[in-house]
């Protein structure tokens, strides 16, 4: 059925997005962290978004060959990876901060806390387009069942 395909991919969209706000949030908590377990600052992680297309098409051509067309199939996005911003440190004229260099500068790590804030406004308003769409899918299929039972 079509509105369960619906809540299918719109629950693929809220499931990605709130991995988005929480590499965010991280990226947030970390804005000024300029000493890691790996040596160096902090380094700005991004999620990768991968849509689901080939999922759907190869269920769609198996279906295609059985001549069966109740099952749906699933599409949406995922997310395939969590990378780093390769994007350099801030570097800051700090002498008397203990991570300096010999030069006197600290570095920061590349979080700019502005982009960040516009990127959770995003994830925040995609992940409420997707809820609304959940929403709509259950408000309807809820409306067909009360029709069956009149």
């Amino acid at each position: 059925m079509r509105i369960f395909r619906s809540i299918d991919i719109a629950g693929s969209g809220l499931t990605a997005h709130r991995l988005w706000m929480d590499t965010i949030s991280g990226n947030l908590a970390n804005v000024n962290t300029t000493r890691t377990p790996d040596g160096g600052p902090y380094v700005r992680r991004v999620p990768v978004f991968q849509e689901r297309l080939m999922e759907a098409v190869g269920d769609q051509e198996n279906r295609v060959k059985k001549g069966w067309f109740g099952m749906y199939s699933s599409s949406g996005v995922r997310v395939s990876d969590i990378g780093t911003d390769p994007t350099p440190p801030r570097l800051a004229y700090q002498p008397d901060h203990p991570d300096a260099n010999s030069e006197g500068y600290v570095a920061f790590p590349n979080v700019n806390v502005v982009r960040e804030m516009t990127d959770m406004m995003v994830a925040s308003r995609a992940y409420e387009a997707n809820l609304s769409v959940v929403e709509t899918g259950k408000t309807m299929w809820n409306g067909g069942l009360d029709i069956m039972r009149s």
